[in-house]
């Protein structure tokens, strides 16, 4: 089965980082959904990755719909070129993006990112949803990441399928192909130790 999207969310930085690459996938990634036609949803900001990410897809003609928490709004970080949503926390906010969003993309970051993509997982892991969800793994920034994942899934504290249910490519259209043709296994809402 190929799955068909209308809007992909993407988590990413609101810092450059410090590979010159990490930019310069933000930009493909908001260039290459645009040329979809598919909509980009993100956290609202127009600083680091985030804002080239939606100036990128801005450029190429995207629509990109932002969601951004008010007290972020404030500090003057707001992208005021896509359609934004303000609301009044970062719950809210995760929720929005998911609501909107037919499947993710963590693109590098710190803190936030990281947060945003480990709770998509885990309520796909608990049956809330059935989006798949991955990681751009520029310049192999995501490599320690993945292998902690399997860390895990070897010492018993996840099976081996939920390790699946993050998905990883190099390159953003590699991505989307990868999230377009994603299996997520059945999983059950809970486990057991006998289970893993």
């Amino acid at each position: 089965m190929v799955r068909t999207f209308e809007r992909i969310c993407v988590f990413c930085g609101a810092s450059p980082g410090q590979n010159p690459a990490y930019l310069d996938a933000a930009r493909q990634t908001g260039r290459l959904l645009a040329e979809r036609g598919l909509t980009v949803v993100y956290g609202g900001g127009n600083i680091g990755m985030m804002g080239e990410l939606a100036d990128a897809a801005l450029a190429a003609g995207g629509e990109v719909i932002g969601i951004i928490p008010d007290v972020l709004r404030e500090r003057e970080v707001a992208h005021h070129g896509v359609t934004l949503e303000v609301v009044d926390s970062m719950h809210t906010r995760k929720r929005r993006m998911y609501e909107l969003a037919d499947a993710f993309m963590a693109l590098p970051g710190g803190y936030g990112t990281l947060e945003e993509l480990f709770e998509t997982v885990t309520w796909i892991q608990l049956g809330m949803h059935a989006k798949p969800c991955g990681v751009l793994n520029v310049a192999g920034y995501y490599d320690p990441l993945l292998a902690m994942l399997d860390r895990a899934a070897e010492e018993g504290f996840f099976r081996h399928s939920n390790r699946e249910l993050v998905l990883d490519a190099a390159d953003p259209e590699a991505l989307l192909g990868v999230l377009a043709s994603a299996h997520l296994p059945e999983l059950p809402k809970w486990v057991s130790g006998d289970q893993l």
